[in-house]
């Protein structure tokens, strides 16, 4: 990152976010595991940026749930689950429709959810 996370506001956070999930989706199309796995790695540092913030700014993500991307709405949904869980879940449920390697991660998810296996924080 040419910058540090905490000298970002949450407002360029969240456009970091989504160029970074993009990059992803990209990278997953492409099949390249190594490339997704590294932005994997700084989507997660944003992500626990806008947490450690004053009333858990990952709430700013919420409104990604309609944007046009699927990885993108994918990513916001799966971070925001313990803030909004019926909201996301539905997001996540909507990706059953789509073909794509969102398609097998929100299916996973909610897998993992229903199991118990996983618990959003």
């Amino acid at each position: 990152m040419p910058r540090r996370l905490t000298r970002l506001s949450s407002e360029e956070l969240v456009c970091l976010f989504v160029e970074l999930s993009i990059k992803q989706d990209d990278a997953l199309l492409g099949f390249e595991t190594k490339k997704s796995n590294r932005i994997y790695g700084r989507i997660d540092a944003i992500v626990k940026e806008l947490k450690s913030r004053e009333g858990d700014q990952r709430r700013a993500l919420i409104p990604l749930y309609t944007h046009g991307n699927p990885q993108v709405r994918l990513k916001a949904a799966t971070v925001t689950l313990a803030l909004e869980p019926a909201a996301a879940r539905k997001i996540l449920e909507s990706m059953k429709d789509i073909h794509g390697p969102q398609r097998l991660y929100a299916g996973m998810t909610l897998r993992a959810l229903d199991d118990g296996i996983f618990k959003p924080i």
